[in-house]
């Protein structure tokens, strides 16, 4: 695809990737102010591993949820009893068991009375703990009865899915000594994959800032030499420069909460696998697009690969098609595909995060921020966008939009490809810690043409706005994550923090030096600043 024809694909694109602006790192703790509380009824929601032994081997861990009653549960596994485990007789254990326990955990199955009755009715029979197997496939917050007295129950009560309690019954049925450890691990304050996701994002928007700006600065010295030999060419404003770069309008920046809003709404409302599966499509397509500007950019800085930039061939449909990109673009091709085919294999999101960078830089390269007003009203409106889909939306649709997008809850896979994600390394839950393209993008644009700036300004590094601009999205994307861990995994609008760190800095500094009117108005990479005579590059 040719680059002019790829800004125009990227630009749609672009609106369809910039919803997901969030950074998750999975919930342990669930909380719940619905759910009744009080005296000996007020524990959190928490997860809980339930390894199993049959006959001394351990064959499998399921996971299930704590009750709202009963011991908090032992977080360490070395702490954690290794419990016999006894099927109940009569299996729901709303009467007395007629099986003599002695100190067992208990299964049974839900139903025909109260959480709290079972597990009082386990506990008088002398069971250790109990664990109670749901009718449905998913787990279910157990709680106590709004007429039930304050209740005082001192053995753990866990819930396991349908499909895990019947693996356990199957267990007992085969063996006389079935085996099992409850215990809640919690998540670390801090997890590697956290720190490598922000080395990621950074770099990102590092890489993709220098590129725009040594492209900026090119075409301003091309346009020095017009302007030189009173060439008219470059005498008219333009919102869609020569190789394909679209300059965003304060329209455009509007309308995004707008566009985006109604799409993460489809999502939301349309979401299943083979939804799913068209999302993974259009990723691989934007991938592909991105993957292979990139390599053609790179590639084209050697001097053994001059001549084939610079060679051209007409491909049908596309037009005129440089040599190089046509030798790159089928191996970029295949590499989307092998993503695509294999995206479940534990180590896809390798793939995953290599389309993602291109893509997201070679969007930074194609649209672009003219001026800081344009800046100030797409970040502000990015703002509240991010605010309202996490943090608002759960009052109107009784859960969080984005996360429920972000996650792929309904679809039955790992979650939507438009997010980085590395998995969690210390994490005893394992999972991803993911970050979604609009957090790396919408002030990846600022930063950007922060830089831009500065280069046709001739301004120093300390005197220029890159830097400040540059280290304040390091700093906001830092306390996000801090955010994220206090809030126990919880996902948080990353823009919430990112954008008054970056668009706060720019604006402070840039009504201090004196500078806000020309940057709000005239900042356009473009268009050298006054008295400012651009040297061709060395």
């Amino acid at each position: 695809m040719g680059f002019k024809g790829g800004a125009i694909f990227s630009l749609v694109l672009a609106v369809f990737l910039l919803n997901f602006s969030l950074v998750i790192g999975g919930d342990i703790v669930h909380h719940d102010n619905v759910a009744p509380k009080r005296p000996g009824c007020n524990n959190n929601f928490v997860l809980v591993k339930v390894p199993t032994w049959v006959n001394g081997n351990e064959v499998t861990e399921f996971v299930g949820i704590g009750a709202r009653f009963g011991p908090t549960l032992e977080s360490k596994e070395k702490r954690a009893n290794q419990t016999r485990l006894a099927f109940a007789d009569p299996p729901d254990c709303c009467s007395k068991p007629r099986n003599k326990l002695n100190s067992e955990a208990i299964l049974v199955h839900r139903g025909n009375c109260s959480f709290t009755t079972k597990a009082e009715v386990a506990e008088a029979a002398g069971a250790s703990g109990i664990i109670i197997i749901n009718n449905q496939t998913e787990l279910f917050k157990m709680v106590c009865d709004p007429g039930e007295a304050d209740v005082d129950i001192s053995i753990p009560a866990v819930m396991l899915p349908q499909d895990a309690g019947t693996s356990l019954i199957e267990f007992l049925r085969n063996s006389s000594a079935v085996s099992v450890q409850l215990y809640s691990p919690r998540r670390p304050a801090v997890d590697v994959a956290e720190v490598f996701l922000w080395l990621m994002a950074v770099g990102t928007i590092l890489c993709a800032s220098y590129w725009s700006a040594w492209s900026a600065r090119e075409a301003a010295i091309e346009q020095d030499k017009f302007l030189k030999d009173d060439s008219d060419d470059y005498g008219g404003k333009e919102v869609i420069h020569s190789g394909g770069v679209l300059d965003i309008t304060t329209t455009s920046a509007l309308l995004f909460v707008l566009v985006a809003s109604c799409f993460l709404i489809m999502l939301y409302k349309l979401m299943s696998f083979w939804f799913i599966e068209v999302l993974v499509v259009l990723f691989c397509i934007g991938g592909v697009e991105g993957l292979q500007t990139c390599l053609v950019t790179l590639l084209s800085c050697f001097r053994w690969f001059e001549h084939a930039q610079e060679s051209f061939i007409k491909v049908p449909l596309l037009g005129p098609v440089s040599y190089l990109t046509l030798a790159i673009s089928p191996f970029c091709l295949a590499f989307a595909v092998m993503w695509a085919v294999f995206r479940r294999v534990s180590i896809a999101w390798i793939g995953q995060d290599i389309l993602g960078i291109a893509l997201i830089i070679t969007v930074l390269q194609i649209i672009r921020v003219p001026n800081l007003k344009v800046g100030t009203v797409l970040l502000t409106c990015a703002f509240f966008y991010d605010i309202f889909w996490v943090f608002v939306s759960k009052w109107m649709f009784h859960k969080s939009v984005m996360i429920e997008v972000a996650r792929g809850d309904k679809s039955g896979e790992e979650g939507i490809p438009m997010l980085l994600k590395i998995p969690r390394i210390c994490d005893p839950w394992g999972g991803y810690s993911i970050i979604g393209f609009g957090d790396i993008i919408l002030p990846g644009l600022l930063v950007a043409f922060s830089l831009r700036y500065d280069w046709l300004c001739k301004k120093s590094l300390r005197a220029g706005y890159f830097l400040w601009t540059m280290t304040a999205y390091g700093l906001g994307l830092f306390v996000t994550y801090v955010a994220l861990n206090l809030m126990e995994g919880r996902g948080q609008p990353a823009l919430l923090y990112i954008v008054p760190f970056t668009l706060g800095t720019f604006l402070m500094l840039a009504t201090r030096r004196g500078e806000l009117k020309h940057l709000w108005t005239r900042g356009e990479p473009y268009r050298p600043c006054p008295h400012i005579q651009l040297q061709p590059a060395e």
